[in-house]
């Protein structure tokens, strides 16, 4: 049996970046992923504020684009421009690339990262350490012992599991997006913006993308909350009708991936169960407004590294409800107020956009915003600040007003 102190299963951003953490600090730390290769299903288009990307430390080697202005698309097909001044407002990440960094460097630092290996179960054995069993590609069962087990399953769950908390359901969302191939001219339309198209004939209860990537290659991409009570459009045929309305209908589409996001708006997930941690998309941590869920994630690695790292250092028994409470309280100040109000603005913003009225009300806010700086907007976007744009426009965000 393979013996190690931190196994982290998921190798995604927040499963990358703890293992990452955890082997500089000289912890024994196995990474397992079920993917065979890390730049498979790379579904995220990865834009980070400027701010962000310095604090994450991150290489120019992961970085595909930087951007330095906005552009809206609203249901009355107009677009809205907003450029900075200063320079550049954040970066477009490769996703694989940063996922292949992560764990290369957990490699580099010492530890073991197994690819192609699924995890089954975990559970604690008599002497307090951790039986986890897996599967590998090939089908071989094997089992690793280890002091602590992270779930970074992301949505699946796969270990912690779900928690049934019917005041703070799960609210679910699907997205694909495709890498595609354009021309010199083409790129230039794109490049250095963030591009957002939005209305309930374009995308009902959701938004679309255009994300510049590497010269000659742009991410395009749809999402939007799953809706039981009425039958929704195909992703595929948002896609198809994005596409149309950007021009880009004739480039050659490199790659395809989606994805699925499941997330409490409360997070009242379960985040410890006795020696298993879970991180990231695994509690709640995607926020719904953005669709964004990397910096989260890895800020929730940086909670948990601190975590792990100061039970590792004591003889002192573990109490799972204690680390729990001490846990949700550093994701709490970490995330803070402004991203629990954003997560249910999302849900009723983008759930209610699926009419007309809806689409009213999304004009009138982004009339508000014509006036605000691109740096302005970026703090809402991205740091939910939503008291810069004053009283009048809380109606418009909570949908009193149309």
């Amino acid at each position: 049996m393979k013996r190690t102190t931190v196994l982290v299963v998921g190798a995604g951003p927040a499963g990358g970046s703890l293992a990452r953490r955890l082997a500089l600090a000289g912890v024994s730390v196995t990474l397992v992923e079920r993917l065979v290769s890390l730049d498979h299903a790379a579904f995220s288009s990865a834009a980070i504020p400027l701010a962000d990307v310095s604090r994450m430390n991150l290489p120019a080697e992961v970085i595909a684009a930087r951007w330095n202005a906005w552009q809206l698309l609203g249901p009355s097909r107009q677009w809205r421009h907003w450029s900075s001044r200063s320079g550049s407002l954040g970066f477009v990440l490769d996703f694989g690339l940063l996922r292949q960094w992560l764990a290369e460097q957990v490699r580099r630092l010492g530890g073991d990262v197994l690819l192609g290996v699924t995890a089954l179960r975990t559970h604690q054995q008599s002497d307090a350490s951790m039986c986890t069993s897996l599967r590998t590609r090939s089908g071989e069962l094997i089992e690793i012992s280890s002091e602590w087990v992270v779930d970074a399953t992301g949505q699946s769950r796969a270990l912690m599991g779900e928690t049934d908390h019917p005041s703070d359901p799960m609210v679910a969302g699907v997205g694909l997006e495709w890498l595609l191939k354009v021309g010199e001219a083409q790129w230039q339309l794109w490049a250095g913006r963030l591009s957002f198209l939005f209305g309930s004939e374009l995308v009902p209860q959701g938004y679309g993308w255009v994300f510049p990537m590497q010269p000659g290659h742009l991410k395009v991409g749809v999402c939007r909350l799953c809706d039981s009570r009425q039958s929704q459009p195909s992703l595929i045929s948002l896609q198809r009708r994005l596409l149309g309305i950007s021009g880009l209908e004739q480039a050659e589409v490199l790659d395809r991936h989606g994805g699925l996001i499941r997330s409490c708006i409360s997070r009242s997930d379960r985040h410890v169960r006795g020696r298993l941690i879970a991180l990231g998309d695994a509690i709640s941590t995607a926020n719904l407004l953005g669709g964004e869920g990397i910096r989260h994630a890895m800020a929730s690695a940086e909670v948990v590294a601190d975590l792990l790292l100061e039970q590792l250092g004591t003889t002192t028994a573990v109490l799972s409800d204690g680390l729990e409470t001490h846990y949700r309280k550093a994701m709490n100040r970490r995330l803070g107020w402004r991203w629990s109000l954003s997560g249910r603005l999302g849900r009723r913003t983008w759930l209610g956009l699926n009419s007309a009225h809806a689409d009213r009300r999304l004009e009138r806010w982004l009339t508000l915003l014509e006036k605000s700086s691109a740096e302005e907007l970026s703090a809402l976007l991205f740091d939910y600040r939503f008291e810069r744009f004053g009283l009048k426009a809380l109606p418009y965000l909570l949908g009193l007003r149309g």
